[in-house]
């Protein structure tokens, strides 16, 4: 089946005047700029298939929402090529919007002095949702973020989590094919952020929707993704499975032990204490020198185990690896 996004050596720069502070400085540049030339992409290339959830990550200024405006259509590259659903963004804007759903957590879409309601309605109008088929989707979706009793409150009165989740109602309501959601967590508190997660995995579930997700967030990206970009400097510096990264990159586990017996006598080689009490310890497994199994085995042959947690590094520890390797 064809990619639903194919990405060819897509390059974008900008051109910027610079000048140093103070009046007398700013006089001359009237007259006078230092122009300097920004590489922001430079040459990506990439495939999203259809259904797919994908993180699109990177630090500030690495080049992800230049690579979303080219994506949605509001942005002309210098050069390059992009096929999303058979459509060329910037060149059939009027059709293609009709397919796709875009939440930019900076730029919202809602009416600041009217309820999320109207929004909803006005966008059944715009985009020719039958009766019967808007009110089933948004009852599912108002009920999945559970926002029924804050939609009908003008937006202005909102909380900035609360206006997100009817952001991304209001993205998601004409069915889009494909979502493209910046920062779509921004404000949320945990239980709101783990809410939209499963709500983007169930809405990508049921309708198949395909969702390209840019966030700072790494918790959103590893608990709905399978797959991530990670793009740098204006080059994409991984395109893998997020399991093959862990494979790669994690060289140690952590494990957290609780016991009815004293732990002071825990030694094993490979396991470096990080925090030591009566009846618990947390270890960090070098796995190169030990492996988990005869771990978990001395301390249940020595000590009486009430409970072992083994984790992983934070993703971000993990994401600051690739950088540094780039």
């Amino acid at each position: 089946m064809k990619p639903i996004i194919t990405v060819k050596d897509l390059k974008k720069t900008y051109k910027t005047h610079k000048r140093e502070h103070g009046i007398k400085n700013a006089f001359k540049s009237l007259f006078r700029r230092k122009y300097e030339t920004k590489h922001a992409l430079k040459g990506i290339s990439f495939e999203i298939e259809r259904g797919e959830i994908l993180g699109f990550i990177g630090p500030n200024g690495a080049g992800k929402s230049t690579t979303i405006k080219a994506l949605v259509g509001v942005l002309f590259p210098d050069s390059g090529d992009i096929d999303v659903m058979g459509f060329i963004p910037w060149k059939d804007r009027v059709k293609y919007v009709k397919n796709i759903g875009v939440v930019f957590g900076q730029k919202p879409q809602l009416w600041w002095d009217l309820p999320a309601v109207d929004t909803f309605y006005l966008h059944k109008e715009i985009y020719n949702i039958p009766e019967k088929v808007f009110q089933k989707r948004m009852k599912y979706m108002v009920d999945m973020m559970q926002v029924a009793d804050i939609m009908k409150t003008p937006v202005r009165d909102m909380s900035l989590g609360e206006r997100m989740k009817c952001e991304v109602i209001a993205a998601l309501l004409h069915n889009p094919k494909l979502v493209f959601l910046d920062e779509p967590s921004i404000g949320l508190d945990i239980i709101a952020k783990e809410r939209l997660r499963d709500f983007i995995l169930d809405v990508n579930k049921r309708y198949g929707t395909t969702f390209l997700i840019t966030t700072h967030d790494m918790q959103d990206i590893e608990k709905t993704c399978k797959r991530i970009i990670i793009i740098n400097n204006g080059v994409i510096v991984c395109d893998s499975l997020l399991s093959a990264i862990k494979d790669n990159y994690i060289k140690s586990k952590l494990i957290v032990v609780k016991s009815e017996d004293s732990l002071k006598n825990f030694r094993l080689a490979g396991c470096k204490i990080i925090e030591r009490r009566k009846y618990d310890i947390k270890i960090e497994l070098d796995l190169k020198k030990q492996k988990i199994k005869n771990v978990v085995n001395y301390l249940l042959g020595k000590f009486d185990i009430v409970d072992i947690v083994i984790k992983d590094p934070p993703i971000e520890e993990i994401i600051k690896k690739i950088y540094k390797n780039e």
